[in-house]
């Protein structure tokens, strides 16, 4: 198997367990200049793989764990990988149940190389994007858990309408303390207006539902 790539880099990611294949699409994938992982089987692959984005070529017949179950055992983990599903023709009908499950193409051996790095690159682009908004949502929840337990209620209160009068009162503390916990908030969530804000409180309530 090939080196893991440096934190956050993206890698491709290749599941298959014939050797000469492997090897010659490592071969073509060089041009890419991405970092290169080569799994000879899913089992390998679930033990080995380390979290970090990028995108899998998946062949859908293997010995052991196929590539469909590899890809559900992936979806119930939570791992998300743009997926493109390697497939011979009479294959066809599973990589369609791959789709379904949210592969993200299938190519049918034997493929075009241009084709196949077409792929890739959209591949590669989807799993970019989704890393970003990995840690924008892993940087708004780490803003979230700097706020003590009177701020978190503030905030609360602010973003659902409530002037600053009305939160003393609803908290039982002077109007000039609220001013200073808004400006707090305002600051450690480095929100640039109310609105901002008031998004970020909906982006943190929609986290947490998911994460329950």
């Amino acid at each position: 198997m090939s080196k893991p790539a440096p934190t956050g880099e993206l890698s491709i990611f290749v599941v298959d367990d014939d050797d000469a294949f492997r090897d010659s699409l490592c071969w073509l994938l060089e041009s890419t200049n991405r970092p290169i992982q080569t799994f000879e089987s899913g089992e390998r692959f679930l033990a080995d793989y380390d979290g970090s984005p990028g995108c899998l070529l998946l062949d859908i017949r293997m010995p052991g764990l196929n590539g469909l179950a590899l890809q559900q055992e992936l979806n119930s983990r939570g791992i998300r990988l743009p997926t493109l599903i390697l497939t011979g023709h009479g294959d066809i009908p599973m990589a369609v149940t791959a789709i379904k499950n949210g592969a993200l193409d299938f190519v049918e051996k034997p493929f075009d190389d241009q084709v196949l790095l077409d792929h890739v690159d959209k591949a590669l682009s989807l799993a970019d994007q989704w890393h970003q908004e990995q840690q924008q949502r892993q940087e708004l929840l780490q803003r979230w858990d700097t706020l003590s337990k009177r701020e978190k209620q503030v905030m609360e209160l602010v973003v659902s309408g409530s002037a600053n009068k009305v939160i003393a009162e609803s908290l039982k503390i002077s109007p000039k303390t609220v001013e200073v916990h808004r400006a707090r908030v305002m600051s450690k969530m480095e929100a640039e207006s109310l609105a901002d804000l008031v998004n970020q409180a909906h982006r943190i309530d929609a986290l947490s539902k998911l994460l329950s």
